[in-house]
């Protein structure tokens, strides 16, 4: 038996409807990723280690960590495209922002010498090899690494931006960046030491997840 019109049409609602409400459930999911601590974490001497990417231990597990929120100069031009941007944006040239990127590397692995606290929720960040990447958070002595950098004019606020493990959310963190960014540029601090930005730089947008 055939059903009206309109009872057809209100079935093909509702299935739209079970659909729409079921991608929602999923991206819900996905944005309420719980974060994981993990105590007690080494810093591992690697060739692609830089500022804000590097290999840590944590327990039994060894893996690249990427941090959130910040991004620092990068050391070399095999990504040459990336490197010229972060030129423009720090108002220095190509040699200039590679040694502020060796200096973000040298910066990181001295503040890591000492146990640390990563949190982390298992997210994968894009990477030059083959192994994976995950997104953390990661604390020394109470501090956040990329405040730190941050602060020394050794990286910038960019990148994914979750609500942090404490219920901040995660652009009002990003605007506490701009601000130390913007306090680090005025003082001449770091990559910003030789920089020709005279006017704050827009931060580059930020992604909440994953």
């Amino acid at each position: 038996m055939r059903l009206p019109y309109n009872l057809r049409m209100i079935a093909r609602a509702l299935v739209v409807l079970l659909l729409l409400v079921a991608l929602s459930s999923k991206t819900s999911a996905r944005d309420r990723k719980e974060w994981v601590k993990l105590t007690d974490c080494h810093y591992v001497d690697a060739p692609d280690n830089d500022g804000d990417s590097f290999r840590v231990r944590g327990g039994d597990k060894e893996f690249t960590a990427r941090l959130y929120y910040v991004d620092a100069p990068e050391t070399n031009l095999r990504q040459g495209d990336r490197t010229h941007e972060q030129s423009l944006y720090f108002g220095i040239t190509l040699d200039e922002t590679m040694k502020a990127g060796e200096k973000a590397k040298q910066r990181t692995k001295e503040l890591l010498q000492k146990r640390f606290l990563i949190w982390t929720r298992r997210a994968t960040a894009g990477g030059r090899g083959r192994e994976s990447r995950y997104y953390v958070i990661v604390e020394i002595d109470g501090k956040s690494l990329g405040e730190i950098l941050v602060t020394e004019g050794l990286a910038r606020t960019k990148g994914v931006a979750p609500n942090l493990p404490n219920d901040e959310k995660g652009k009002a963190y990003m605007e506490r960046l701009d601000d130390l960014e913007s306090a680090a540029r005025e003082k001449h601090l770091g990559a910003w030491a030789t920089s020709a930005v005279q006017t704050p730089s827009p931060t580059p947008a930020a992604s909440a997840s994953p």
